[in-house]
């Protein structure tokens, strides 16, 4: 009888998690079959998938889940802050000036507000709570409130989206912003994502890796990272994943997206270099899954890999998706940084970061 109650159970759980997978608009589109036919001419993609360059993948064999399952197990102290982490907040009357001088801010993780040629671009735009398709399936953001809310940016030029994982691809986000953004650019198959969310495809781009568009006088070129896409349990590499060159008439700035450290680097670097400034990933890293995530000593060596002038170290200060110590990343870096003479940028969030004079911070306001 208890067997019979618990497989019910069971059963039911099966049924609800298929059902929320299946309706919930969080886990996003599916990519057509036109679409399919239309991926298989890029070189980077094969047999239904998206692959990286060398084929290179994260393992994930019963051994190494059951290593994580142990992992996650024990107890890991400071791996959020003991208190809300405050932010500067953003007038919005500056942003809305939208002058010519470039700027940007950081809003924790991977999202920036960027001004650039007179343009307003949001990256990565993760604005909610909890990066996850319901808010009991993650850890809550790490301050209480954002630099600024949606409802008060002003108009935005383009949005920019680096691959579809929950921490970058934000549902609520998107939501709120769509009636507030001229263009999307996405990798390949990211924009079945914004469709399945209203956004007509006029407005949505996709770029393979190496492809460039010209969006007024900014030219944008999606190029190759080392890591892995998908927003459910069964479309793991349906859609790409990339790093970004926003080119100016006066400045070039790369954004990483996410990445395990690899050759990519110095390529991008031996053909778009030197950048002037370069967000890299440095944060959510473990050495079981080091094929898709950079250690912040590598973040640093990508850093001079594609010839950046300034670095500023992301992917961390806003969620727990690890178990390092949430200080852990910008420890590092900076440490390595040091040793290897590149010069950092870590702001606090929400504060202004002027490309004529970055922020480069003395104040560790993490601590």
């Amino acid at each position: 009888m208890i067997g019979l109650i618990v497989l019910g159970i069971i059963t039911i759980l099966v049924v609800i998690v298929f059902l929320y997978i299946n309706i919930s608009p969080e886990f996003g589109g599916e990519i057509s079959k036109v679409q399919k036919a239309e991926y298989a001419k890029s070189e980077h993609y094969k047999d239904g998938k998206f692959l990286n360059l060398g084929d290179v993948k994260m393992t994930m064999n019963f051994d190494i889940f059951m290593k994580m399952l142990k992992q996650y197990m024990k107890t890991h102290p400071n791996t959020i802050p003991a208190d809300n982490i405050d932010v500067q907040k953003i007038d919005s009357a500056n942003v809305a000036q939208n002058n010519t001088a470039t700027k940007m801010f950081w809003f924790g993780h991977s999202t920036f507000l960027l001004e650039i040629g007179a343009k307003n671009i949001l990256i990565d735009p993760m604005l909610g709570e909890v990066p996850a398709p319901h808010p009991m399936l993650g850890a809550k953001r790490f301050s209480k409130e954002l630099p600024i809310e949606i409802d008060k940016l002003p108009k935005i030029d383009a949005v920019i989206l680096s691959h579809d994982h929950y921490d970058h691809l934000d549902y609520g986000s998107i939501m709120k912003l769509k009636n507030k953004v001229e263009i999307f650019y996405t990798p390949l198959g990211v924009g079945a994502h914004l469709r399945a969310w209203g956004i007509d495809s006029s407005r949505i781009v996709e770029l393979d890796w190496w492809e460039s568009v010209n969006h007024d006088n900014l030219t944008l070129r999606c190029t190759p990272a080392q890591h892995f896409s998908g927003r459910g349990l069964s479309d793991r590499a349906n859609t790409q994943w990339g790093s970004w060159v926003i080119k100016s008439e006066k400045e070039n700035i790369f954004f990483s997206g996410d990445s395990g450290y690899g050759p990519h680097f110095k390529e991008i670097g031996k053909k778009y270099g030197p950048f002037d400034f370069a967000m890299m990933e440095c944060g959510q890293y473990n050495q079981l899954w080091s094929e898709i995530h950079m250690f912040p000593e590598e973040t640093v060596q990508a850093s001079v890999d594609v010839q950046a002038k300034r670095m500023m170290p992301i992917h961390w200060g806003a969620f727990k998706l690890a178990l390092h110590e949430w200080t852990d990343p910008v420890e590092r870096v900076l440490k390595k940084a040091k040793e290897l003479n590149v010069e950092m940028v870590v702001p606090q969030i929400g504060a202004e970061i002027n490309m004529k004079e970055p922020i480069v911070e003395d104040v560790q306001w993490w601590k």
